[in-house]
């Protein structure tokens, strides 16, 4: 018979219990921000549950409720006194203003989605099929861009594309851009906005991404030089980019190998591939971290499944690591890889043919 540690077993309970009350509350996040209250309580000083709820257009027993969860995970700071909930300056940043680097509730929105198709992901374990983007929840397409545009408003015009050789001057006297797997096209809009005499265009496979893209161009101003068209990363125009790009996408695709073999084909001569991925390390250990965790769990029922229900489906997983994308782009013929820049939450690569 196994002998049980109690106090490994208690310790491990009370670890348990804190991932317990976390999966709740990141449903208590979701709301928060869909019901507004984070940016009701940016800057607003102490609130009673009474005014919050008078501010947001809520019901009072029901926002008191989700104060004291907040309140429990240290989100919001309790007066005990003035029975007041105040939101400090740094969680502001992260749950309420949607221009910082550190917004987090987007990804928030995306734990909704998954959840919602929780039982096609168990079906898939039994079966070993994938699902598709298309698949999901629609919520999930919207957190992905709320998730990820903070950050490339944060760091791509001002750190990701200097990092790259000779990209930026390219850019500012005006070249052609191809933003492959662009989803909403945040990306796309961000270079366009910075870069006025070049011109781009987005590709994604997902027919209701791109409309969205082309909203968002024409709210942005920039659709008369932005362009969003439907087709997959191996099948868009050859037609010479001095610039193509993948975030966040090519471990999803099914046939990174084969869609980087495509981007070669398309790059003008002298062109760069720019690859933005989830940070990772080469081996599962390196991942074995809070960042990690969020990305294989992330990787486990998106990004992996993805690739399964796609052809070849090679399945790269969100932690692939540079070695493994040193591969590819080896394999797919390019001459030069290399880290160009990074931050806590990717990996920024450039690729020449």
């Amino acid at each position: 018979m196994t002998t049980v540690d109690e106090t490994k077993l208690e310790a491990f309970m009370g670890q348990a219990l804190g991932d317990l009350g976390a999966a709740i509350s990141g449903l208590m996040v979701y709301l928060g921000d869909q019901l507004g209250l984070y940016k009701a309580m940016a800057g607003a000083g102490p609130v009673t549950p009474s005014a919050l709820a008078t501010a947001t257009s809520t019901d009072e027993r029901y926002v008191r409720e989700w104060l004291d969860n907040q309140a429990a995970g240290g989100y919001v700071q309790y007066d005990a006194s003035a029975r007041t909930y105040e939101l400090p300056p740094e969680q502001a940043l992260a749950l309420a203003d949607e221009d910082s680097p550190a917004f987090l509730p987007g990804g928030f929105t995306g734990i909704v989605a998954a959840y919602v198709d929780a039982d096609a992901f168990a079906d898939a374990f039994r079966t070993g099929r994938g699902v598709g983007w298309h698949e999901h929840d629609p919520r999930l397409f919207l957190g992905t861009e709320r998730l990820f545009r903070p950050g490339y408003k944060g760091f791509l015009v001002t750190e990701w594309i200097p990092a790259l050789t000779g990209v930026d001057a390219a850019l500012q006297e005006g070249a052609t851009v191809a933003d492959v797997g662009c989803g909403h096209g945040a990306s796309t809009i961000l270079m366009a906005q910075a870069y006025p005499t070049s011109r781009f265009v987005g590709y994604d496979y997902h027919g209701a991404s791109v409309d969205t893209a082309r909203k968002r161009a024409a709210e942005a101003g920039v659709a008369d030089r932005v362009r969003f068209e439907v087709a997959s990363a191996k099948d868009y125009p050859q037609d010479g980019y001095d610039l193509i790009t993948f975030f966040d996408c090519l471990h999803d695709m099914g046939d990174p190998v084969g869609a980087v073999v495509h981007a070669r084909r398309a790059l003008s001569e002298g062109g760069t591939v720019m690859l933005v991925e989830p940070y990772a390390g080469d081996h599962p250990e390196d991942n074995h971290n809070l960042v990690g965790r969020a990305f294989y769990g992330f990787s486990t029922v998106i990004c992996t499944m993805a690739s399964r229900a796609q052809e070849v489906g090679l399945a790269l997983g969100a932690q692939a690591g540079e070695a493994r994308m040193r591969e590819i782009f080896e394999q797919a013929g390019f001459s030069t890889f290399r880290r160009a820049t990074e931050t806590p939450m990717n990996i920024v690569y450039e690729a020449k043919r």
